[in-house]
This record gives C-alpha cells, sequence and structure tokens, in this order.
C-alpha cells in the first residue's frame, strides 16, 4: 500500500478508515438498524464506490498517456503552445512530471499602446498602383503617355483645350510645347517644358472634397500645372505680375483673355492658398481659386501664391480698389439698412448700394479668422500694427480720430453679379496674439451665416482642413507638412472659439444666407 503525497488522497484515506469500520459493524451485528445507522451506511456505501471509480479512471488515463508519450512529445517540440501567441504576452503553462500541464489560472490582457503617429485624413493616403506600360497611339507621331500615378478622374477634370498635369497627351491633341511670348528670351532656361509629371493638385481618394467644386479643381490644375506662355507686369505697386498659361490659340499672342491667366505675388502672401480653402470648407465661395507654384524664373524657385486671373470682375478705382466707393461711416449706415434683405427693394434715400446686406456678415466673418484689416480696417484702428503693416508704412496709423471718414478697400463685383462680393487680396496673419485680435471688424454685424457657423462649432474643421490642403502639394511641403499645417489650423481653430463666445455674448442672430 503506498503513502499518499497529496492532501485529497490524505483525506480521502481518512473516511475510508473511518467508514468501513462502522459498515461492517453494522451488517454484522444483532444491533436494530435504525434510520440513522442506515442513512449513515449507505452514505459510506456512496463514497466508497465514487473512489473506486475515480481510481479506475486514473489508472486509464495513465495507461494512454505512457503509449502515447514520444508522439505528443514530438509535436510539443514544434508547436509547443498552438492557442497562445508567441509574442510573450501570455506566460507558458507549466509541466508536470508525468506529461501532463498545468493550465495557467491567471488572464493576461495584452493593452493596445497609444498612437504615435497622426491619424490618416481620407484622401491624403496614397494608393499602390501597379505601373502602366506605354501605349502606342493611333496617329502618327503621337503617343498617349498613361503614367503609374494617374488618377482616374484626372482624364475628365481638366478644362477644355487645357493638357492637366503634363502627364496625359490625347489622341489628336497637341503635345506639350515651348509657348514664347513677347519678353520671353529665345532659348532661354527660363520657361522650361512640362515633364511627364504628376499634377500638383493630388486627389488619392476617388472623388474630391465636396467643398470643392469641379470647376474649382479644374482651374487649380490649370494654375499648378500649366505651362507659362508669358509674365507680364501689373500696374499694382505690390509687385504683383501676371502669367500668362497656355491655352489659347495657336499662333495668337498670349495675353490674358483668350488664354487664361494667374496674378501671381509674392512668397509672403502665402497666406492666400489657405484662404481660399477656408473660403470653401465655410461654405462662403467668395474667394477665386489659388495655389502655390514655383519656378526657375520666380523668386528663385520659391513657392509663390497664383491666383486665378477673373475678367468677370467689375472695373476697381486705383485708389481702394474697389468697384463701389464706400467709407466706413456709409458702411456702418448700409448694416442698418439691412438692404436687399427677403427680397426687399431699398428706398431710393436709403443709400443703398446693389450689394446684398448678407455678404457684409460673411466679409467680416472670413476677414476675422483670418484677420485681414485691408478691406474694412486700412488704417489699422481696431489693433496694435507692427512696423511691417502697410498702414504703417503708409503712415496711415495716425488717421484713426476720425474713422467715419476712412474708405473702405478691395470692396469688388462681378459685372454680371453685382448683389455679391468677391473677396481679393486675402493675405491673412497667423501671428496675431489674442490680445490683439482686431473685433473691430465685426462693429455692426447682427447676423452671421448659419452654414459658416455650423463647421466652425463642428469638430470636423481640421480634418476638412488638412483634406484640402494636401490636395496642393507644393503648398503643403512649403509649410513644413502636416506638422507646420497642424500650427496654423491651431490659431483657427482658437479664434473660431474666441467668434462664437463673441456671437454668444453679443446676441447676434445665426441665419441661413444661402440666397
Amino acid at each position: 500500500m503506498t503513502r499518499p503525497d497529496k492532501p485529497g488522497q490524505l483525506i480521502n484515506w481518512f473516511i475510508c478508515s473511518l467508514c468501513l469500520p462502522r459498515v461492517r459493524k453494522l451488517w454484522s451485528s444483532r444491533r436494530p438498524r435504525t434510520r440513522r445507522n442506515l442513512l449513515l451506511g449507505t452514505a459510506c456505501a456512496i463514497y466508497l464506490g465514487f473512489l473506486v471509480s475515480q481510481v479506475g479512471r486514473a489508472s486509464l488515463q495513465h495507461g494512454q498517456a505512457a503509449e502515447k508519450g514520444p508522439h505528443r512529445s514530438r509535436h510539443t517540440t514544434e508547436a509547443p503552445f498552438p492557442e497562445i501567441p508567441l509574442d510573450g504576452t501570455l506566460a507558458p503553462p507549466e509541466f508536470q512530471g508525468n506529461g501532463t500541464t498545468l493550465q495557467p489560472n491567471v488572464v493576461y490582457i495584452t493593452l493596445r499602446s497609444k498612437r504615435s503617429k497622426p491619424a490618416n485624413i481620407r484622401g491624403t493616403v496614397k494608393p499602390k498602383r501597379r505601373k502602366k506600360h506605354a501605349v502606342a497611339s493611333a496617329a502618327p507621331g503621337l503617343e498617349a503617355l498613361v503614367g503609374p500615378s494617374l488618377q482616374a478622374q484626372e482624364a475628365d477634370a481638366g478644362a477644355p483645350g487645357y493638357a492637366q498635369g503634363g502627364n496625359l497627351a490625347k489622341i489628336g491633341e497637341r503635345p506639350w510645347r515651348l509657348v514664347r511670348g513677347p519678353g520671353v528670351r529665345a532659348g532661354g532656361p527660363d520657361f522650361l517644358q512640362p515633364k511627364a509629371r504628376e499634377s500638383n493638385i493630388r486627389i488619392y481618394s476617388e472623388s474630391a472634397p465636396s467643398w470643392l467644386s469641379k470647376d474649382d479643381i479644374q482651374r487649380m490644375r490649370l494654375l499648378a500645372d500649366s505651362a507659362v506662355a508669358g509674365l507680364r507686369p501689373v500696374s499694382s505697386k505690390s509687385g504683383a505680375r501676371l502669367l500668362v498659361l497656355e491655352g489659347g490659340a495657336p499662333g495668337a499672342v498670349p495675353r490674358c483673355g483668350p488664354s487664361p491667366c494667374g496674378l501671381l505675388k509674392q512668397p509672403l502672401d502665402m497666406s492666400e492658398v489657405f484662404a481660399f480653402h477656408l473660403d470653401r470648407i465655410l461654405g462662403l465661395n467668395r474667394t477665386l481659386p489659388s495655389v502655390s507654384r514655383k519656378a526657375e524664373f520666380i523668386q528663385d524657385g520659391r513657392p509663390c501664391p497664383v491666383i486665378l486671373w477673373d475678367a468677370s470682375l467689375s472695373p476697381a478705382s486705383n485708389d481702394t480698389h474697389s468697384s463701389v466707393k464706400l467709407t466706413w461711416g456709409t458702411y456702418q449706415q448700409l448694416l442698418k439698412q439691412k438692404c436687399w434683405q427677403n427680397g426687399r427693394v431699398p428706398k431710393p434715400e436709403s443709400g443703398c448700394t446693389e450689394i446684398h446686406h448678407h455678404e457684409w456678415s460673411k466679409m467680416a466673418l472670413f476677414d476675422f479668422l483670418l484677420q485681414i484689416y485691408n478691406r474694412l480696417d486700412t488704417n489699422c484702428c481696431g489693433f496694435r500694427p507692427r512696423k511691417e503693416d502697410a498702414c504703417v508704412q503708409k503712415g496711415l496709423r495716425p488717421k484713426c480720430d476720425d474713422q467715419g471718414s476712412v474708405a473702405l478697400a478691395h470692396i469688388i463685383q462681378r459685372k454680371h453679379d453685382p448683389r455679391h462680393l468677391v473677396f481679393i487680396d486675402n493675405k491673412g496673419f497667423f501671428d496675431r496674439s489674442e490680445d490683439n485680435l482686431n473685433f473691430k471688424l465685426l462693429e455692426g454685424i447682427k447676423e452671421f451665416p448659419a452654414s459658416a457657423v455650423s463647421v466652425l462649432k463642428s469638430q470636423h474643421l481640421r480634418q476638412k482642413l488638412l483634406q484640402s490642403l494636401f490636395l496642393d502639394k507644393v503648398y503643403w511641403e512649403s509649410q513644413g507638412g502636416r506638422q507646420g499645417i497642424e500650427k496654423l489650423i491651431d490659431v483657427i481653430e482658437q479664434r473660431a472659439k474666441i467668434l462664437i463666445t463673441y456671437i454668444n455674448a453679443h446676441g447676434a442672430k445665426v441665419l441661413p444666407m444661402n440666397e
């Protein structure tokens, strides 16, 4: 008889030593079989039967383990724990001497590490595409080259008659060539023929962002990718020049009108590109398409903003660059009259212009977010200007005593649409501190556009700006990539919070302004 070496076996032997004598004595003696003795004897018999069945099962399992021992050891060597990942996240079970394993009674939970990289914004991850080989064209001397990065929407997004991005020459279209306009040296290195490459307006998703129309994408690609046929100076003192882009009639003198043009500005005006995307996201749709572009003949290859030249704009005066002459005093009177609101025709003595009342609310909101002062506060009377600001350089700062007579600037309409404004010269300032914001831009404004305010209140402004600005490859890289763009968005988000607080504090109305 082996000696028990475990507590469970010791207890079993102790109970058996008590039950066996009592059962034998119960059935052999002549005492009356009372109910207590019967119950006690029955319990002992049941327990003895249970012990016998356990002993038989244990001996049978031990025999099977001895027969399959070598086969099991070979499999455990190859894959010790098939249900447990071999990455150290779970502790392996302990082996016993008899070949069985002890399953762990502790559950190990592996926590997912915190994301170290920023989340991917839709449309900003370039998909993997198989390379496509050149396909011979049916026309002699022409080839249809399809680059590996050509997107499906690029082929049908181009404006009629314009080659988009230089990476697709359709059958029957004239290929890229150098067009020499006035002032361009023949054979000079200034104007280079575009090579077959990707468009600087990159769209990696199935479609462009919803706030950019098909015309916006066409014009952005036109400004970013078309060949330059000429360069003309502008009478403006800002140093801006006109880029005459390829797209006019063959053999014609390159000039704006027959050929598309873009207004080329200084590298310091790069915020014009940000302003264009912000305008579209807010649903205002009052700015002209703008992109970033760089070339060897422009500012030593530094990126510069290029704004679409729109010939439909009304003529502007030379002093205020406005199609409507207004002073700060008359502007405040117009806000009180609410000209053309709800379809009401203003009275002749009201002094109203053809501009709709809601246009001033859109302009004020837009200018406050970007702190544009050259429209409504040309003398910088609402904030502390810097030495490099235009109002200080022109000596206009001391003229804030009589603000009612200060003329507004850059108030532009279209010839065929005098009710609506066109926002031009949208250079914004991101380095303006919160204690120096120009709240004069909001003076007299009692209503704000609901579409814009809803975007500012939502949590999607940052995501939309990242997704939209990513389209412009040159601008994205010129600002330091996503890290630099995020800093600009931080400023806009903080100003949006301040604007919402201002609207609530002054009881301003938020109205739909999609007339």
